[in-house]
């Protein structure tokens, strides 16, 4: 028998209420999104029309001014546009800092695993000098065999009987 879904089995009971799962990223990705976005000359671009056309419209447009000079309405866009901003930036800065923070600490631990390695092979080369000085060269074992056959041909004539 198939295996029915959480919500509609009957052998447990229901959460009570409306249950909302919110993603706890998803507030700091849409922030670090928005900071991203007001530093680019795209949005420069078009805040400067906005002001301008706003500018235009409330000095010259005598039916539409629904910002006379002092723009107040306007100053106060730029003061709620500031005051949410900073606190967005703010936070994607915090949040690439602690990116930046477990990227050091990897590198940290990679960089003492690496020295780790290093000392170990630099200790085994050092092993590898050692024994290979103990070993007998090619040049050491050919003055030893003519050693040793000068002496044989000595023994060999001295053993010659005279005749």
């Amino acid at each position: 028998m198939p295996e029915l879904l959480p919500r509609r089995r009957l052998d447990q009971p229901r959460t009570p209420g409306f249950r909302l799962s919110l993603d706890p990223e998803a507030f700091g990705r849409f922030s670090e999104r928005l900071a991203r976005f007001l530093g680019t000359g795209k949005f420069l671009f078009w805040q400067t029309l906005l002001v301008i056309v706003w500018i235009t419209l409330n000095l010259f447009a005598v039916t539409l001014r629904w910002d006379p000079y002092p723009f107040i309405l306007l100053n106060l866009a730029f003061s709620t546009q500031a005051a949410y901003a900073a606190p967005l930036i703010l936070l994607a800065q915090n949040r690439q800092d602690d990116r930046d923070r477990v990227s050091l600490e990897e590198d940290r631990a990679r960089a003492a695993q690496t020295k780790a390695d290093t000392e170990y092979l630099a200790r085994e080369l050092a092993a590898l000098r050692i024994a290979v000085g103990e070993v007998v060269t090619r040049d050491y074992l050919r003055s030893e065999l003519e050693r040793v056959f000068r002496e044989r041909k000595r023994t060999v004539k001295d053993d010659v009987p005279s005749s």
